[in-house]
């Protein structure tokens, strides 16, 4: 392996938990986040000649992982809809009270649009306002009002 390929494996060693966070924040089906995976990985060896280090490592990680699954989102929604043929019983899913607030949770958070989900996931993530706002390429004071109305908008939602 040349030394491109050692960086480039390294950046994925260390960044692969983040990858699979946003993938799996854009899909629940196993075989959609593989291939969001493989999607994301393609863009981040592409463009990865290409960094220049103008913002953190970790933020391009963030940045190229969220605009690949909001790009393959883009194109899901235009492409004919399909409908997995799988049955979903987990015999062994928590039960207990926090474990159904937190799916409730991420229940809501799924039936917002793509963008304010990827805000939410890094807000999530303990990301600073001003790395959100680095890493989704708006304003610091976008990002604030921004979360303020997606958490008023968590709030009024039902749980339907």
């Amino acid at each position: 392996m040349d030394n491109i390929e050692l960086e480039f494996t390294k950046m994925v060693r260390e960044y692969k938990q983040t990858i699979y966070t946003v993938c799996y924040f854009f899909s629940k089906n196993t075989d959609e986040i593989n291939d969001l995976y493989q999607e994301v990985l393609i863009n981040l060896w592409r463009g990865f000649e290409k960094f220049r280090g103008e913002s953190s490592l970790k933020t391009w990680v963030w940045r190229v992982s969220l605009n690949s699954c909001y790009n393959q989102e883009r194109k899901k929604k235009r492409s004919v809809q399909t409908i997995p043929l799988s049955v979903n019983i987990d015999l062994y899913k928590d039960t207990d009270v926090e474990s159904k607030q937190i799916q409730l949770l991420y229940d809501r958070i799924s039936r917002l649009d793509v963008f304010d989900r990827a805000i939410v996931l890094l807000w999530l993530e303990n990301m600073t306002y001003q790395e959100i706002a680095n890493i989704v390429g708006i304003s610091l004071s976008n990002v604030t009002s921004r979360l303020f109305r997606i958490k008023e908008q968590l709030k009024s939602m039902s749980n339907h």
